[in-house]
């Protein structure tokens, strides 16, 4: 089974998330912010990351930025999952590593798609 992260501070976006991911059969972890999420990363590398922006401790960029420096941190399919929606966030996203970039709010029917698109679904 893949395993997904989930990355985000808001809890009802990662219950949704994970309800989602769990029906396209990922197995699925959680973090609240970049940091957790590192060292969870740290412990064993995901499948596929869905990464917020905006969170406290750490925000997504940092992470991903971090994340892709890691021994192993160049594997995983990284999805920000944010409201930044302008073209300079998403253009920093794909230059920091990100492999695609969905919009809040989702639903399966988008996850699924981008899933699809880089060959995990």
């Amino acid at each position: 089974m893949k395993q997904c992260l989930v990355v985000d501070d808001s809890k009802v976006i990662r219950r949704v998330a994970r309800r989602i991911l769990e029906e396209l059969n990922f197995d699925i972890s959680e973090a609240e912010h970049g940091q957790d999420a590192l060292e969870q990363c740290r412990s064993g590398m995901p499948d596929v990351i869905l990464l917020d922006w905006n969170m406290p401790v750490m925000n997504g960029i940092d992470f991903l930025r971090a994340l892709r420096k890691e021994n192993g941190g160049e594997n995983p399919v990284v999805v920000f999952c944010t409201t930044e929606n302008d073209i300079n966030h998403i253009t920093e996203a794909i230059g920091a590593g990100a492999n695609e970039y969905i919009m809040k709010p989702f639903d399966r029917e988008i996850i699924e798609s981008k899933l699809c698109q880089v060959g995990l679904v």
